[in-house]
């Protein structure tokens, strides 16, 4: 019997439990730093010095972080279901945790690419990207890594997956960061979707959501019941 398809978009929060810092916190800065002043194409045209910095030191932080519960969970849930990770995290922790299917939506830190052609992508080996690290096209390499202002080139993609989901699962995420919040607007009618977030905040819809206020590690946990309860109903009917 095919197996029914269950996406799973993740934020920052499920990260954040695995010692990464979210990407923006309530003092909007991220890991001291003003957004615009590392995370925009303005930025990298500035100090491109500055940029390469300070992803080499959320780099070095990347290297001793492990998979949580969360992470984990979601890799188990294979066994049941036909997974797809859509995720916000530029970490390689659902990558650790060993799920086979993950679409990175805002680019990945352990990769690189060219400043002449988006679509010429290094893996980088340790943590450092440095000034002079040129692609074979004599570029200067920057983070593989969507920028504010810039495209989200696998936002079709993540579309054309959660429009074929049979259930949907948000972890991590108060869903305020667009595109990737309007993916739930591509969810088939009758496609139950599962939120956990501790900060989740209930909207009006006619879509079957149920709310799950925790944090991932153990938010995930009742999501794995009640995924399991609900296949159970759908075989046995």
């Amino acid at each position: 019997m095919k197996k029914k398809k269950l996406v799973i978009l993740s934020g920052a929060g499920i990260s954040a439990e695995s010692g990464l810092a979210t990407f923006r916190g309530s003092d909007g800065l991220w890991e001291g730093h003003k957004i615009e002043d590392v995370a925009t194409p303005q930025a990298w045209k500035k100090n491109p010095e500055m940029v390469l910095e300070f992803y080499n030191q959320r780099r070095k932080q990347g290297l001793l972080a492990k998979p949580n519960k969360g992470h984990l969970i979601i890799k188990a849930l294979e066994k049941d279901f036909d997974v797809v990770v859509i995720t916000q995290n530029v970490d390689n922790l659902h990558e650790q945790a060993k799920s086979k299917k993950i679409i990175h939506l805002h680019g990945h830190l352990f990769q690189s690419r060219s400043t002449k052609n988006e679509n010429e992508v290094f893996e980088i080996t340790g943590w450092e990207l440095n000034p002079g690290d040129k692609a074979p096209d004599g570029s200067q390499l920057r983070p593989n890594i969507v920028w504010f202002g810039e495209a989200v080139p696998m936002m079709e993609t993540a579309i054309d997956e959660v429009s074929n989901a049979d259930f949907l699962v948000v972890v991590g995420t108060s869903m305020q960061v667009y595109p990737a919040a309007s993916l739930v607007d591509y969810v088939p009618g009758k496609t139950p979707i599962f939120v956990v977030d501790p900060g989740a905040v209930e909207v009006r819809t006619n879509k079957q959501i149920v709310y799950i206020q925790k944090v991932a590690t153990i938010g995930m946990e009742e999501i794995s019941s009640l995924l399991k309860e609900k296949l159970n109903q759908l075989q046995g009917s």
